[in-house]
């Protein structure tokens, strides 16, 4: 029933939030448009509001009802969208760009979201020529749908425990793909449940009788006519989970399924047809490609996950207004701006400077992912020589070839995406009693971002790769064997050279000092762990939390140096006074960092206990009251349209209080249910006008 009209004549009490936030705005001078595209580009945001536009167009994309809906309505929902943004991007001739911009829009995980990404990428960058024309022609038309099926119920970051089989056999050229137990299903493979025809799936080659390793293949899973599982294939979708409802992340077994040689993606390895031979890869690390992929789009991507809460959870600490400033002059008394408390200020403007931090940490990322590519493509053809097993320390063994990048993606997958979960939880308590709700629009999006901390990597068991990589940068230093060639030789090179004579950084009156801070830090931790496992010959399972410690000091220090060094560039196009609201901006991430990790500061003599208290009593709070005027145009440079978001508490005219009232009253179904509340009648609803909640198409 729609409310009465004396309800919706009702205003709420006190200044309006859009008169607060149109306040808020006029604190500050921080140019909006050129932040913005800064961030972006001006390309990259007349595309966003381009899309945006032909998605506000189709009844289809209607989030109206998003938030009431249950798992198999959301499901329908979700794939009558991905359905019609196929047709739509072919009848507009959208680029990758462009569907990229409409998947951010959309906000959550649709059911060609594995096809779109790792299937396909998958088969551009692991197929021959005459795999790209038997397999990836037909996906890119969507003429089969494919997944990515690595993780089994048995192993998930440990790719090389992986249980599926992949056996060749040489008197018919195929390979039997055969899942030898339960914990060998393939479990959690998005768009797998009941969407996807086809998988590469990741299995153990096995030649003669010899294990080679994980390796994918492209196996067809259901009938392209029917849809129903070919023989002896046994698949469906997981169940409910925590978030990510509007996917269907699957389980798959085998029974002895033979598929054709053709099958074995074979750029960088294969079994020759002739000799049944198998023809190594330049580099082990090649297999691996996609999971490098992945891990450098989440830390590119997490800085925007991060943003959509802090912006949320800023406007609404600007226009909710609780208690009075006990200090306050006489006329001026009055609920007080939730946003004028330092214990809201410490929570989000930190974060707020942790969005950009992450930002141009992810484009600095997946430069050199490209970087690499190219240099591994380069490769392409060679052959490897006899590798011996990997040791603990060793995930890719007789691997440099894209160590760097490797390790990079590793600690920084690891450290971005715990960053963005953690500060999406702190957004949303940071909103109060409102923040639980639904239509606040941070718990559905922490909810679907949240096993990002645990896919492509646990993120504490990732960081084992960063220690590894950085201890024997390390040996190579001590060993003098040559001139540091990177920066993660250099910082090492750079201690060494001063460890007896000391820091001594400026950090609180020097950037550049505050930078060298961090690598200091690194740099100690990594000869402390080196001293640990070489001289004192400790197990690498005693060494766990160091080698954490290790990855997440080395992982901060990458992230203060790409803001940094964003912020020197001469090209930025920002005015003085943007551009010195994002130093402050930097000063805060780098400073709070460092006060939040102090004793590791300290220890390693990077900084003193004096510059440790001057951080948290006066620098810090000097820089939040600094910010604080800015933090609304800050939020809003990021260009989030309110039908992105989808929050009542997040909107751009502070209409908060209207709108939530207005999703809770008129928009919820179970309004629209009349209950028989006695126990001993046996009707449940004595009036039942909801109805299924359907896409509209």
């Amino acid at each position: 029933m729609s409310a009465p009209q004396w309800v919706r004549d009702l205003k709420p009490s006190g200044p309006q939030g859009s008169e607060l936030l149109e306040a808020e705005r006029a604190k500050s001078a921080v140019n909006v448009s050129s932040l913005s595209s800064f961030l972006f580009t001006n390309e990259g945001l007349a595309r966003k509001h381009r899309v945006l536009k032909i998605l506000q167009s189709e009844k289809v994309f209607d989030k109206s009802q998003n938030y009431f809906a249950g798992r198999i309505d959301r499901f329908e929902t979700a794939l009558a969208r991905a359905k019609r943004l196929r047709q739509i991007a072919v009848k507009h001739g959208w680029t990758n760009d462009d569907r990229l911009a409409a998947n951010d829009l959309i906000s959550e995980p649709g059911p060609y979201g594995l096809h779109e990404s790792m299937f396909l990428i998958t088969l551009r960058d692991q197929g021959t020529p005459e795999q790209h024309e038997m397999f990836l022609k037909k996906a890119e038309q969507y003429k089969i749908i494919g997944c990515y099926a690595q993780t089994e119920l048995g192993h998930g970051s440990n790719v090389r425990g992986l249980e599926t089989t992949a056996t060749w056999n040489p008197d018919d050229k195929t390979f039997t793909i055969h899942s030898p137990h339960l914990t060998a299903s393939k479990w959690w493979i998005g768009s797998l449940g009941r969407t996807a025809n086809y998988a590469v799936v990741m299995a153990q080659l096995i030649i003669g009788g010899k294990p080679y390793g994980p390796h994918p293949f492209v196996v067809h899973i259901r009938d392209h006519k029917t849809h129903e599982p070919l023989e002896n294939i046994y698949v469906g979708d997981i169940g409910p989970k925590f978030g990510y409802n509007t996917m269907d992340n699957g389980y798959l077994l085998f029974n002895h399924v033979k598929v054709p040689h053709i099958s074995m993606l074979a750029k960088f390895s294969s079994v020759d047809l002739k000799t049944n031979q198998y023809k190594r890869p330049a580099s082990a690390s090649l297999i691996y490609g996609t999971l490098t992929w992945v891990r450098s789009t989440i830390v590119m991507q997490s800085g925007g996950v991060l943003a959509r809460g802090v912006t949320i959870a800023t406007r609404y600490a600007a226009v909710r207004r609780q208690f009075q400033d006990r200090d306050a002059q006489e006329w001026e008394r009055g609920e007080n701006q939730v946003l004028n408390y330092t214990t809201v200020q410490i929570r989000l403007l930190p974060l707020l400077a942790t969005t950009f931090a992450l930002h141009f940490t992810g484009k600095a990322m997946m430069a050199l992912y490209g970087a690499n590519q190219k240099k591994m493509s380069q490769d392409v053809g060679k052959m490897g020589g006899p590798q011996r097993g990997p040791g603990p320390e060793e995930t890719h063994s007789g691997s440099d070839l894209l160590a760097d990048l490797h390790a990079t993606s590793c600690g920084l997958k690891s450290l971005a995406s715990y960053t963005a979960v953690e500060g999406l939880e702190v957004c949303r308590r940071a909103c109060g009693g409102h923040g639980y709700s639904s239509f606040s629009g941070i718990g559905s999006w922490y909810a679907d971002y949240l096993p990002t901390a645990t896919w492509e990597g646990d993120n504490y068991m990732l960081t084992q790769q960063v220690a590894r990589y950085l201890l024997k940068a390390a040996r190579g230093v001590l060993a003098g064997s040559r001139e540091p060639s990177n920066d993660t030789e250099y910082i090492p090179t750079t201690f060494l050279s001063r460890q007896d004579t000391g820091a001594a950084f400026d950090i609180l009156g020097n950037d550049s000092d505050l930078v060298a801070a961090f690598a200091w830090r690194s740099a100690f931790l990594t000869f402390e762990a080196l001293k640990h496992r070489d001289e004192q010959k400790k197990a690498w399972n005693d060494l766990l939390v160091d080698f954490y410690r290790l990855s997440r000091a080395h992982s901060q220090y990458m992230v203060v140096k790409n803001f940094y060094e964003t912020l020197q560039s001469s090209d930025n196009g920002l005015d003085s006074e943007t551009l010195a609201v994002m130093h402050k901006l930097f000063r805060l991430y780098a400073l709070h960092t460092l006060e939040s990790e102090a004793s590791e500061f300290y220890t390693s003599a990077a900084v003193t206990v004096r510059q440790i208290q001057l951080a948290r009593t006066t620098a810090v709070m000097k820089l939040l009251a600094e910010i604080r005027p800015h933090a609304v145009r800050l939020v809003d440079a990021w260009d989030f349209p309110d039908w992105q978001l989808d929050s009542s508490l997040g909107r751009f005219d502070g209409k908060v209080y209207e709108d939530m009232f207005y999703r809770a009253s008129e928009l919820n179904p179970l309004n629209r249910v009349t209950v028989d509340p006695y126990p001993d009648s046996g009707v449940l609803f004595k009036r039942n006008e909801a109805g299924p909640i359907k896409p509209k198409l």
